[in-house]
């Protein structure tokens, strides 16, 4: 019994062992598994790519105008008197037998349009544009998604950054607070210095809570743009780095109006609004169709007495519109001015897509200045407390100095990592208003 339990004891070991070696080598979340994870996952994607298959139907269904319609009818009728349904086999040819009060009739018609004004062409392109609209709303949402993403990730990165510091400002000001206690304790300083360095030590601490607190809640934010559990355990590759954009703000802009999806869209809306002209305008034209109908009256449910008649017709008409007091004029006269509305709302979209690339690319160089600007404090502000530190082991400078060259390099490294992050999610809305997705 004894070398089971142990034996037992010693494979659970093993199995957590394992267990706890795997999930401390979970491999960290890249950039682009991210967007992969977000584009399978969005809703708001997978809505917009519903609006694509419904637009399809929607032209399926404009084929189907072109194409012949059969209908059919069973009818019963019963009348006061008897009526005279078809030629009896009692009777001679050509002369009427008694009827019935009950009449059942069957009656089908194969209809086949031949001309319709332009009206089911028109019809047809209208809703083929529709599924090119619906295609490019889908690559806004995944643009969309990819900066959100981008955001996230770049957010994230910029809380493990600021968390650092807030770490390596707790563990200078402790390095402080000792060397402060030493020199109390052999009487080279007064007390002041200890407190000051234990007051400092705690607000610094206060720092690191809320740091890893804002830590916490990005990852909760990426979380739930990947459409996962908000507590969800993860952590991502450093790719938080400065690369300089390559294209200047004239080149950014022509590329955006190439390939911004809302400037597609517009441009194909404008289409869509001329073809309703179309479609507006072919009620000023006849409408020319055959058909093809079968008649069968019978006193008998099944429509098989002898007393059954039926009947074989072919027609070809045409049908006008003679007055219908300016109905199609106004309607015409409505669609042009929504042909007029789609091209100002395309002037309006290219105007707005100007200034957010404007926007996007002056605050990337705004944080382009900012990157090289705070580097080169954090470089000095490293030299400053170095110094100070040197110089108060000598006395050559108080502990005040000390505290505050501390503060300040805290303080340059935040704006450096801040800068970087900035730079990064501004270069990622830039490149979200050129039209690209990465």
């Amino acid at each position: 019994m004894k070398m089971k339990w142990m034996a037992g004891f010693v494979l659970l070991a093993i199995l957590y062992g394992i267990s706890a070696w795997g999930q401390g080598t979970q491999e960290p979340l890249t950039l682009e598994e991210s967007i992969k994870i977000a584009l399978e996952r969005s809703l708001q994607l997978h809505s917009s790519m519903e609006g694509v298959v419904g637009a399809e139907f929607k032209q399926k269904e404009a084929i189907t105008n072109f194409l012949p319609t059969w209908t059919g009818q069973y009818a019963y009728n019963r009348y006061d008197k008897p009526v005279v349904v078809g030629v009896t086999q009692a009777t001679a040819p050509g002369v009427l037998g008694v009827g019935s009060r009950d009449i059942f009739n069957l009656d089908t018609t194969i209809t086949q349009p031949i001309f319709t004004g332009g009206a089911n062409l028109a019809n047809y392109r209208v809703q083929k544009l529709g599924v090119d609209i619906s295609k490019t709303s889908v690559e806004t949402v995944k643009r969309d998604i990819v900066l959100q993403v981008r955001t996230g990730y770049f957010n994230i990165l910029r809380a493990l950054k600021l968390r650092d510091v807030a770490e390596q400002s707790v563990k200078q000001f402790q390095a402080q607070l000792d060397v402060a206690q030493a020199f109390f304790e052999v009487g080279i300083v007064a007390k002041n210095d200890v407190l000051q360095a234990e007051v400092s030590l705690a607000n610094s601490r206060q720092t690191l809570v809320k740091a890893e607190n804002d830590l916490a809640v990005a990852k909760a934010s990426f979380n739930t743009v990947l459409r996962r559990d908000v507590s969800t355990p993860f952590s991502v590759v450093d790719i938080l780095k400065y690369e300089a954009f390559p294209l200047t703000f004239e080149e950014s802009l022509q590329e955006a109006l190439r390939q911004r999806s809302e400037i597609k869209n517009a441009e194909l809306t404008i289409k869509q609004a001329e073809e309703n002209v179309k479609v507006a305008k072919s009620a000023f034209y006849p409408t020319i169709s055959i058909s093809g109908n079968y008649n069968r009256f019978s006193d008998a449910i099944g429509l098989n007495s002898d007393s059954t008649s039926d009947r074989l017709t072919f027609q070809t008409l045409a049908t006008f519109t003679l007055w219908n007091w300016g109905n199609t004029m106004y309607k015409v006269g409505e669609s042009k001015v929504q042909v007029t509305q789609a091209r100002d709302a395309k002037g309006q979209t290219i105007d707005s897509v100007t200034l957010e690339v404007r926007q996007d690319y002056l605050n990337m160089l705004t944080a382009e200045k900012n990157i090289d600007t705070a580097q080169k404090a954090v470089e000095q502000a490293e030299e400053n407390l170095r110094m100070n530190e040197e110089r108060y082991k000598y006395q050559v400078s108080t502990a005040t100095d000390v505290l505050i060259a501390v503060t300040l390099l805290d303080t340059t490294r935040t704006n450096y990592y801040t800068a970087l992050a900035d730079f990064n999610i501004a270069k990622a809305q830039l490149e979200r208003a050129m039209g690209r997705r990465m």
